[in-house]
């Protein structure tokens, strides 16, 4: 088994790491957990991503014992992916750590070789470079835009598109956000002239715009898009909650409300949250 020091030392007989390991040898032998048995690469496709989300949200909200719970979860599916293709005979958790360490050492030749990096922006620029030349080097595709997961989820896919172009100057407001609010305008007037028109499609396009201008801006002000929308439906699920609340209180049903009176509850939810 594979055996990781930790501060130059070891806990107990058999390293954290190697427990993990073994546990996850035993459900998958002979006398294991049926379910694990079962399960094939593709299958650990949606757990990953479910992992990876409820680690994301464990980050959002603060708290250490979930994140690390959430990063244990995350881990485990990582090693349970390297268990099923070792028994394939493709490669196994040794080698996907041995790559992992190849490559930051690689990476990073401004800390592990003789080259400059003055600030992050350097760093970043340099490991696209060397990206790049390890593509060449395997044939692979050599844009820039090369390596952005297929299935990631389209805001954060246009804040990767969008960065990875800045990267190598593509970048059509440097430094000055003030021109991306008449761009934003213009792209919600473009809108409001689609959805008048009637055009279906020529909305859908339009909308896409009008999205992928705010990911603009957001990385512009250095912000998370993905951040800011979640903490947007956190903010818009509690108030809604109150409302809730605050109706059945009332003796309301909410569908039966007039738009005068959910206008009421809402303000009075915002007012009594201040979230």
């Amino acid at each position: 088994m594979l055996i990781f020091i930790l501060a130059g030392e070891e806990r107990g007989e058999l390293h954290f790491f190697d427990k993990l390991l073994s546990v996850m040898e035993r459900l998958r032998g002979p006398e294991g957990c049926p379910w694990d048995r079962e399960q094939k690469l593709p299958d650990l496709r949606s757990h990953i991503v479910e992992e990876a989300y409820e680690l994301a949200d464990a980050i959002s909200e603060g708290c250490a014992d979930n994140i690390c719970e959430e990063s244990g979860d995350l881990l485990l599916q990582i090693v349970f992916a390297a268990s099923i293709a070792k028994e394939m005979g493709l490669f196994g958790i040794e080698d996907a750590v041995e790559a992992l360490h190849a490559k930051l050492v690689r990476r990073h030749p401004h800390v592990f070789a003789d080259a400059q990096a003055v600030d992050s922006t350097e760093v970043i620029r340099n490991w696209e470079r060397i990206k790049r030349e390890e593509r060449e080097v395997k044939k692979e595709d050599l844009s820039v835009l090369a390596g952005i997961p297929k299935g990631l989820p389209p805001l954060l896919k246009a804040h990767r598109m969008q960065s990875k172009a800045a990267h190598v100057g593509f970048d059509w407001f440097k430094g000055d956000p003030t021109p991306l609010f008449d761009k934003l305008a213009e792209e919600t007037e473009e809108l409001r002239q689609a959805v008048t028109s009637g055009g279906g499609e020529a909305v859908e396009e339009e909308l896409g715009d009008l999205l992928f201008m705010v990911v603009n801006l957001a990385r512009h002000l250095d912000v998370s898009p993905d951040a800011a929308l979640s903490r947007a439906c956190a903010k818009f699920a509690a108030r809604f909650r109150r409302v809730e609340e605050d109706a059945a209180a009332q003796g309301l049903r909410l569908h039966e409300c007039s738009p005068k009176e959910l206008d009421a509850l809402w303000h009075m939810a915002k007012k009594n949250l201040q979230v």
